[in-house]
């Protein structure tokens, strides 16, 4: 009963002097609505990031080998075929090369980005879609007897010969001053095709894939590996498969111990990433929490206001009994409730102001329990701290010099 008759009183007196109370709650509101749009924006920005990456390969592990004081290949094709009959969890495997070049038809001729390596690299292969629209990938037959096949992009094919389908017509890939002359055996999905009106299409260059054999065939000094695409079938397998991998290499080349290889993960990109945001998110909201020391500091001030103003109430509650903690509870619930209706509108608006923010930049804004918790908290905190020492004064007065006090 005691605590029901002071919160009644608590919001007869907010809702006596609207206007005030809410210039009072400004401060906590905006701070509030800062802390939350933030937060709700930042959460969404690192789960559509945290999505791009599992896109792009979250089950995917990439091995690289260096050594400069070894000679020969620190990677070979047997290894690769010792580790897919070792590891069960290797779904697939492929180097991970890259060169660049020019790829000719009779009548044009422009710079392309060529990959190299097994079957696989189909599905490995991120400069290229694995999506085929015309004949199909190069396959074990074509990798085995080093057939001179290439994969080209349907913006290739559009640029080389005016159309998509273009199935056993020949090119010409010049790389490193060789001429390889190649049988086209599929097409897969453009990257830049939609761009087309923004840049100049000449500008903009091809991709392509051929066997790792055919390249180590014609042009075999650069045909070598020191990368190699590893992907797994669940995350649960990647530190094993990783560890396993390491192993196995190091044993083959007799390098235990001296670091030749090593296995990352897009995962552990992924909570660097994940921390670095994380980080410049929290700081910012920070920064915006300090509007949430102004609104705080408004609460305090208008609370002695109203200490002032009511004083010959006060003193007339505690002639007729009221003691000081009935006056310090009275008083300190009403700056409560203040900093908590600040904090419930702030809360509204930084919602709104997140979910506009989040379609501008085409994120979903989260705004999670904790966030909501943190806000209600927050609110309490502002208004117990900064209420205290109004109720205090309030609670501390002297009945007879509130009396008298005009």
């Amino acid at each position: 009963m005691f605590i029901k008759e002071n919160f009644k009183m608590a919001l007869d007196s907010i809702f006596a002097n609207k206007m005030r109370s809410f210039l009072t709650m400004l401060g906590i509101i905006i701070g509030i609505a800062s802390v939350i749009a933030i937060l709700a924006v930042g959460n969404g920005a690192v789960d559509e990031i945290t999505r791009t990456f599992s896109d792009l390969g979250a089950t995917t592990i990439s091995l690289d080998a260096n050594d400069p004081d070894r000679s020969g290949d620190l990677i070979t094709l047997d290894d690769l075929n010792v580790l897919r009959d070792s590891i069960d969890e290797i779904r697939y495997i492929s180097p991970n090369e890259n060169m660049t070049g020019n790829l000719s038809s009779q009548d044009v001729s422009r710079q392309a980005v060529i990959s190299y390596g097994t079957p696989d690299l189909q599905f490995l292969n991120q400069s290229m879609s694995s999506n085929l629209v015309a004949g199909r990938y190069f396959n074990q037959v074509d990798f085995e007897e080093g057939q001179d096949v290439i994969v080209i992009d349907e913006d290739g094919a559009r640029a080389l010969f005016d159309r998509v389908d273009v199935v056993g017509e020949t090119v010409r890939l010049s790389v490193a001053q060789n001429q390889l002359n190649l049988r086209v055996v599929g097409v897969v999905e453009g990257s830049f095709a939609g761009m087309q009106g923004a840049f100049d299409p000449s500008q903009i260059p091809l991709f392509v894939s051929l066997p790792q054999s055919t390249l180590s065939n014609q042009v075999p000094e650069l045909s070598g590996m020191d990368s190699v695409v590893i992907e797994v079938e669940s995350t649960d397998q990647i530190d094993s498969v990783s560890s396993q991998v390491v192993r196995l290499l190091e044993l083959r080349h007799d390098a235990v111990g001296e670091n030749t290889y090593n296995a990352t993960n897009f995962l552990q990109a992924l909570d660097q990433v994940n921390n670095v945001l994380s980080l410049f998110i929290n700081f910012i909201a920070a920064v915006a929490g300090i509007a949430l020391l102004v609104g705080g500091i408004g609460v305090m001030n208008i609370m002695l206001v109203s200490v002032t103003e009511r004083t010959r109430e006060i003193g007339t509650r505690k002639a007729l009994g009221a003691t000081t903690r009935t006056i310090l509870i009275q008083f300190l619930m009403e700056s409560v409730i203040l900093s908590l209706i600040g904090g419930m509108i702030g809360l509204t608006f930084g919602i709104i102001i997140s979910n506009l923010i989040g379609g501008a930049l085409d994120i979903t804004p989260i705004v999670t329990l904790g966030s909501v918790a943190l806000v209600v908290l927050f609110s309490t905190a502002v208004g117990v701290f900064f209420g205290i020492y109004p109720a205090r004064k309030a609670a501390k007065l002297n009945p007879i010099d509130a009396l008298r006090y005009e």
